[in-house]
């Protein structure tokens, strides 16, 4: 039985995977899973090669706070993934009106969006241009939210694009609790089966990172731990925790706070704060 799941920490498993590298540890009191995965590992696993981070955070989310680690330590590698100069177009994808999908548009609310004022005069001139997008998903709009974002880049031509969208996860004790970033890109929908055009360096033309918590867990996995196979009424079918509104409320509040730590260096966490 194949379990769905976004994260490549649960993606490479337990035991040693050829081409893969998983390397545990802490930051700033964070507990941090690195792994990255050359070319052949990550063709096994079906997923872009490269360096995936994973945090741990429990319990997620009293987090816009100043003095959240977890904010402190997404910024920072946020701050190495992307170029230090130009504008920086955030891809926020999801379903606003679905809870579980709706961590990319609630992100998307918090995010400074400064392209229309940076460099201008007095304060305008500590901001680093920035444009959000908020592409909806194909049942509402008749786009492919791909084709939504590669249109923005040919309009803006960013320096880097930055995909935020929910994912899922093959344990239930991730969902809220855990957040993905790398600088492969994403592919929306493949952690749920319904996987679409990629963004990534290829499709887009430009670096693209990608950054997201898990709001939802195939079904199937509570049967492995039990020696049990998943009836067939199961397949298909994704699990997500009862207070999803709230995980999804301090996830993008988190989200959203380490995005601009990152790209306005110019303004202090309390800056930051106080205008989003």
């Amino acid at each position: 039985m194949s379990i769905r799941t976004d994260l490549a920490a649960e993606a490479v498993g337990g035991g040693p995977l050829p081409g893969a590298t998983v390397r545990t540890g802490e930051r700033r009191g964070v507990p941090v899973t690195e792994v990255t995965l050359d070319r052949e590992a990550a063709a096994r696993l079906g997923r872009a090669p490269g360096r995936y981070l994973t945090l741990e955070t429990d319990p997620l989310g009293e987090t816009a706070l100043l003095s959240s680690a977890p904010a402190a330590v997404l910024a920072e590698a946020l701050t190495s993934l992307l170029p230090a100069e130009g504008l920086i177009l955030v891809a926020c994808l999801g379903n606003a009106r679905v809870t579980p999908d709706a961590l990319g548009p609630r992100t998307a609310a918090g995010i400074l969006a400064t392209r229309h004022i940076a460099g201008q005069e007095g304060a305008f001139r500590r901001f680093r241009p920035v444009a959000v997008l908020t592409p909806g998903v194909l049942g509402q709009t008749g786009i492919e939210a791909a084709a939504l974002v590669q249109a923005t880049v040919l309009a803006l031509s960013p320096a880097a694009v930055l995909v935020v969208d929910a994912l899922a996860a093959e344990s239930f004790s991730r969902l809220g609790r855990t957040v993905q970033l790398s600088g492969c890109g994403l592919a929306p929908g493949g952690g749920v089966g319904s996987r679409r055009a990629a963004l990534d360096r290829e499709s887009l033309g430009v670096p693209v990172a990608s950054l997201g918590i898990p709001t939802v867990m195939d079904c199937r996995a509570l049967f492995e731990p039990l020696g049990r196979e998943a009836p067939p009424e199961v397949a298909g079918a994704l699990l997500t925790p009862g207070d999803i509104d709230l995980l999804a409320d301090r996830g993008a509040a988190l989200l959203a706070h380490a995005i601009n730590r990152a790209l306005q260096p110019g303004l202090t966490p309390e800056e930051i704060l106080a205008l989003h």
